[in-house]
């Protein structure tokens, strides 16, 4: 809204909501007016700004502030649109493209150029080579340092809700942020995996396959994020040990671990990314274990107390057996038998084991042999009914 003050709009009814930005919600329809305003660059990272807001800004001035051209148009009373920056015309050709050097000012915006590029990648939009190589040049100058874990979080989390987030992790590898704000992501692209299991062979490409397959199977953004963190310990793998990756899923806990405590991602997110990483090893081997490991894990990932993210962790080890070149349409019987399983282990009665008259640890262990029983017949059964 250009030649407006905001104590015009407060006495015409407006509510100020904006803390860094004079943004004013419409007394009737709520909907978001923000007035004409000019920045200037006053400290690091994305908070460095002091902002003027004032009647005589125009908007060829507020606009030239904008992070990108097709977020730099307007529309007048009339409907005519205002265009000084060709956004129209790099929306018409998919092209993410900066408006001005203010661009790297902020490092936030290498964020918001990589979530834009996974949320619009079905439409084939691309980051122009100018602007990509200002997002270069913004990373080895340190400023993507000033980053806070909260914005990383909040503009992963909106990437991981696009239809291609594996796009979001790709910009920003091309452009170095990915070492510096996920290195421990960063550190899977090289590192190579047994042929015969992994066609791709590339650790870093193999999880960006899994997140797309995750994206496919589920709309949950926990299963996603778990997905793309599950095979972080494969990029500590001494290299004399490559390409194979022994108790990698440990390190993968450890990795994930780190990772959310940083970023302060919340614990419905973390609690799954953990178990999945630590145990995604165990779905795969699910016909060869035994009823007692089986148990184990089915414990490990508190599936009895949380049978939801039971089967959120059963997605994410599908989408992490699809997430491989030539494996994408296969069928896979794991989870399957990890689901006969866990019912079979549920349907244990706690309180017939009270009943008669079991006390204190003996009450546990009763209740895992029992389990570990129920468990080894139901298999066995279901093993019987598929052979016929």
């Amino acid at each position: 809204m250009v030649g407006k003050t905001p104590q015009e709009m407060i006495t015409a009814g407006f509510r100020p909501v904006g803390r860094d930005f004079p943004v004013f919600l419409h007394p009737t329809s709520q909907e978001e007016h923000a007035l004409a305003r000019t920045e200037r660059k006053s400290a690091p990272g994305y908070r460095g700004f002091t902002v003027h807001a004032d009647p005589e800004v125009t908007l060829e001035e507020d606009l030239l502030r904008r992070d990108l051209t097709i977020n730099a148009i307007a529309q007048d009373r009339n409907g005519n649109l205002i265009d000084p920056f060709r956004g129209e015309e790099d929306l018409q050709q998919g092209l993410l493209r900066h408006v001005s050097d203010a661009f790297s000012e902020d490092p936030v915006r290498i964020l918001r150029i990589a979530r834009f590029s996974a949320r619009f990648a079905q439409w084939g939009f691309r980051v122009s080579h100018k602007t990509h190589q200002l997002m270069t040049e913004m990373v080895e100058s340190g400023e993507v340092d000033a980053l806070v874990p909260e914005r990383i979080w909040q503009e992963t989390l909106k990437a991981l809700q696009t239809p291609h987030p594996e796009r979001y992790f790709e910009v920003l590898r091309n452009c170095g942020a990915l070492e510096q704000i996920f290195p421990e992501l960063d550190a899977l692209f090289g590192v190579p995996q047994p042929a015969h299991h992994h066609p791709e062979i590339d650790s870093g490409l193999h999880t960006l396959m899994v997140l797309q397959q995750a994206v496919k199977l589920s709309e949950k953004s926990e299963v996603r994020f778990a997905a793309l963190l599950h095979d972080l310990g494969k990029g500590e793998t001494p290299e004399t040990e490559w390409p194979k990756h022994h108790n990698h899923e440990q390190r993968s806990r450890q990795l994930a671990e780190q990772l959310c405590r940083r970023l302060r991602v919340p614990n419905a997110f973390r609690e799954l990314a953990l178990a999945v990483a630590q145990y995604h090893g165990h779905y795969h081997r699910a016909e060869e274990m035994r009823p007692k490991t089986i148990l184990k894990m089915l414990e490990g990932i508190d599936a009895f107390r949380r049978p939801a993210r039971f089967e959120e962790f059963l997605i994410a080890g599908e989408a992490d057996q699809r997430g491989r070149a030539g494996f994408e349409k296969e069928t896979f019987t794991q989870g399957t038998t990890l689901r006969i399983a866990f019912e079979a282990a549920q349907s244990i009665n706690t309180n017939a084991i009270l009943d008669e008259g079991f006390e204190g640890r003996a009450i546990r262990d009763e209740l895992q042999q029992r389990r570990g029983r129920a468990i080894d017949d139901a298999l066995k059964h279901h093993k019987v009914i598929a052979q016929r």
